[in-house]
């Protein structure tokens, strides 16, 4: 069973981002980034808010069966909200920044492309370690070489140094995404992950809400031309596969874990073409390939991997 949760769910959940691109594209017909990710956050939020309030009153049932029910004093319960409210706006800000430039970046660049290009993420945030006085692996180096190359035979027509302005939207999402996941990685392990999450979604709705009253023209019948693409995106990309992500790397091996979900990239380009009936030229294609083996080079624990292949066994 733990096999299935470790392999099948992070596979899930990488197809749904992936085919998110799909939807993300489709929604770029009627709607703009802020207005967008607006109607789609709040779907997230109010879906998360009902998976953590159900995971709550479960816990809280199985405990109280077990007699080992303890409540938290209301001091406790005062740290806790504030401690979630300012997590959340720091978390959700970052968020509403990459989710912005993805989303203007998909729809100039398509889905398949934006796919490879916003996983940059995966090579820059151990990079970003540096900052933190994290030691970077000589792979994920070659990782960022990797990236790079991949990076301009993807956005960098041939014969020509211009970059594309909805791939750089997409270069500074991959940015943002990654300081976005270093702070959930801070805050994560002081808090409820999926209390966190639905906190940073109410914060992204309101940021984008306000940005979308300021500077969008959409009417109500924008939202409905395109509620599939929005449900999608709210419901299953942001709620139900960030689920899957939490239940999959329970006791898992988060290397493995981390491996299938960059099938996310993937999944981007094959239902951009079956969908959206995209192609990419065979430069295009190359440089998806050289990312995807930068991805996957960069969570490889090559280091763990030869140092125990030098020790010598005590057989």
């Amino acid at each position: 069973m733990s096999f299935i949760r470790q392999t099948f769910l992070p596979v899930l959940a990488a197809f749904i981002w992936g085919t998110a691109f799909v939807a993300q594209v489709e929604g770029s017909e009627r709607l703009d980034a802020f207005a967008f990710n607006m109607a789609r956050s709040v779907v997230a939020a109010v879906f998360l808010f009902l998976v953590a309030w159900g995971v709550r009153v479960w816990k809280k049932r199985n405990s109280r069966a077990r007699g080992v029910l303890t409540e938290p004093t209301p001091e406790e319960k005062k740290r806790g909200r504030r401690a979630l409210l300012i997590s959340g706006v720091i978390c959700g800000t970052m968020l509403t920044v990459a989710a912005n430039l993805q989303q203007a970046g998909i729809a100039l660049s398509g889905a398949g492309k934006s796919g490879f290009i916003t996983a940059l993420y995966v090579v820059l945030v151990p990079v970003l370690g540096l900052f933190l006085n994290k030691r970077v692996p000589a792979r994920v180096w070659i990782s960022v070489l990797l990236a790079i190359l991949g990076l301009y035979l993807l956005s960098i027509q041939a014969g020509t140094f211009r970059i594309e302005k909805g791939d750089l939207f997409l270069i500074l999402c991959a940015l943002a995404f990654s300081f976005q996941i270093m702070t959930i990685d801070h805050y994560s392990g002081l808090l409820n992950g999926i209390e966190l999450s639905c906190a940073q979604f109410v914060v992204v709705a309101i940021e984008s809400g306000i940005l979308m009253l300021l500077f969008s023209d959409v009417a109500w019948a924008d939202f409905l031309a395109v509620i599939g693409p929005v449900l999608y995106a709210g419901l299953l990309s942001s709620g139900v596969a960030y689920t899957l992500q939490i239940i999959a790397q329970k006791d898992a091996n988060p290397t493995l874990v981390s491996l299938l979900m960059s099938l996310e990239a993937v999944f981007a380009v094959v239902s951009g073409a079956i969908v959206l009936h995209e192609r990419l030229t065979a430069r295009e294609y190359i440089g998806c390939a050289i990312m995807f083996i930068a991805v996957v080079l960069s969570q490889l624990p090559l280091e763990k991997w030869i140092k125990e292949k030098a020790t010598p066994s005590d057989a």
